[in-house]
């Protein structure tokens, strides 16, 4: 991604460029400071939106400036080695606006996701669906027997159809989450 000249760096969430000079968020949590993870906000809105991704139990949004090209440029230099750092021109990209619910730009297209049935096919369906030691557990309380590891497998694949199902009937009746009534009940034997 070209960055304009009047660009310091792009914000992590919305991607709205942060120009230099400018003020900036970041998080007050030590990992996403580090060089490599760098997370920069242009609002504390958009710092608001990583909190719950990133799992913080105690954050707060700490206000920063954005250093001077100069300043930048010095710094850049100085990390490479000495070499001199070029910017290359860019189209000139529109401050943001910073009146609430108003877009300047539309966010980035994100990737196609495959859907999740093709996703589990290319992991591949012989992932184990049950806690083993669990099951053990309940076999041993209930019968006094052991249980062999070549179980997981065959009741993996039933869970794996118990789930298609729930999914077909949330589907059928027009919803995007499956709920206890869509799974088949079994008949007691």
């Amino acid at each position: 991604m070209e960055t304009s000249p009047d660009t310091w760096r792009r914000c992590s969430a919305c991607k709205n460029p942060i120009l230099f000079g400018a003020m900036h968020w970041v998080c007050n949590v030590s990992t996403c400071n580090r060089p490599r993870t760098g997370l920069v906000f242009c609002t504390v809105s958009c710092w608001e939106t990583h909190v719950p991704v990133m799992n913080h139990r105690e954050s707060w949004a700490v206000e920063k400036k954005a250093p001077t090209r100069e300043a930048w440029l010095r710094e850049q230099q100085q990390a490479s080695g000495g070499s001199p750092i070029r910017l290359k021109p860019a189209a000139p990209v529109p401050a943001p606006s910073r009146t609430p619910g108003v877009m300047t730009s539309m966010p980035a297209p994100r990737a196609a996701t495959p859907p999740p049935r093709a996703r589990a096919a290319e992991e591949g369906d012989d992932d184990v669906l049950v806690v083993a030691s669990k099951l053990k557990a309940y076999v041993r309380a209930r019968s006094e027997m052991n249980t062999s590891d070549g179980v997981l497998g065959p009741l993996s694949d039933w869970l794996r159809g118990l789930a298609d199902e729930a999914i077909r009937n949330a589907r059928r009746d027009g919803r995007k989450t499956v709920l206890d009534r869509d799974i088949p009940r079994r008949t007691r034997s």
